[in-house]
């Protein structure tokens, strides 16, 4: 049973900015999280406000410049279907079909992928754990299972986001509005570490919405894919996952991007595993250094010590794959 909220349907940005500058106001797009942190109780909303009638926020577009924006209300599905993402970013591809079910792609939007709320189930229970304002995060002694072996810090959530690590690998920038205003912040400064603030995932602050979601032009030699293992074939968040856009020569890469999910608090670069792999050919010595110098700061809690050889496995594969 949800608690009684009012309802605004915004007409304008300006209209919807302006409403969530109040006090316990929320906002709904595709609305396939909002609704279920309601019925958890994750969080109190006493104004719901809609922004589905927003349509210049829908759409793909390729830019002047090459580059291509994505509204932060095209639905997952559109994203997978789209012919410009599968053909220059095939990681965010993979990673939007990776994304929940066929039913959950066609609600939800890239704007509430990247901003949803943590999976973990004392976050969701009846726990006042230290997300929600607590002191203790119940994970550290707990049921660990699928919670984060980096980066953990002060709590162990796993950003939960299919797309976000995806886009952190393409080099993504993020335009959020406020109310008379915007501002564009690369998607690596979009996310919010546990030592930094613990109740937060990203900057948004009340009264800001994501706009705008721009990849740039692919650089020459570019190839990106996107990978995660899950325990249910059908449906699931991430286990562990493998975000990849190298840019080679030849046989070699020549530099790149590796980024983790269902590692760490926010999707998580591997800076180690890419020294590694720059200015060499992808043989299966060079993916299984990477692999190593991947999970070198890994901490484990008690019950996700599996997810180091995981990691290290599924990081090996697809530098191989890529390379061949």
């Amino acid at each position: 049973m949800l608690s009684p909220f009012a309802y605004v349907r915004a007409r304008s940005l300006d209209e919807a900015t302006q409403q969530l500058g109040t006090e316990g106001a929320r906002v709904s797009a595709g609305g396939t999280d909002l609704l279920g942190c309601l019925r958890d109780d994750v969080f109190e909303c006493s104004k719901m406000v809609s922004i589905s009638g927003l349509d210049q926020l829908r759409g793909i577009t390729e830019l002047r410049d090459g580059s291509v924006r994505i509204g932060a209300l095209t639905r997952i599905a559109e994203v997978t279907g789209n012919s410009l993402i599968a053909g220059r970013y095939q990681a965010l591809s993979q990673a939007a079909s990776d994304v929940a079910s066929p039913q959950l792609r066609n609600q939800g939007t890239i704007g509430g992928n990247i901003c949803q709320r943590p999976r973990c189930w004392y976050f969701r229970g009846e726990f006042h754990c230290l997300r929600k304002g607590g002191n203790t995060c119940y994970a550290i002694a707990g049921e660990s299972q699928y919670h984060a072996i980096l980066g953990g810090d002060r709590c162990y959530i796993v950003h939960p986001s299919d797309t976000a690590p995806a886009l952190l690998a393409l080099g993504a920038t993020v335009t959020i509005a406020r109310q008379g205003d915007t501002r564009t912040v690369p998607i690596a400064e979009f996310f919010v570490q546990p030592a930094t603030n613990v109740t937060k995932e990203n900057i948004l602050e009340p009264g800001e919405i994501v706009t705008d979601i721009v990849l740039p032009r692919p650089a020459d030699g570019l190839r990106s894919s996107y990978r995660k293992v899950r325990a249910r074939g059908s449906w699931d968040f991430a286990l562990a996952g493998v975000a990849l856009a190298l840019r080679f020569q030849g046989d070699r890469v020549r530099d790149g991007r590796i980024v983790l999910s269902g590692a760490a608090p926010i999707p998580w670069r591997s800076t180690g595993a890419e020294e590694v792999v720059a200015g060499q050919a992808m043989t299966p010595a060079s993916a299984a250094r990477a692999a190593r110098a991947a999970m070198s700061g890994a901490q484990p809690l008690m019950k996700n010590g599996y997810k180091i050889p995981l990691f290290k496995g599924l990081i090996e594969e697809e530098l191989l794959a890529i390379g061949a």
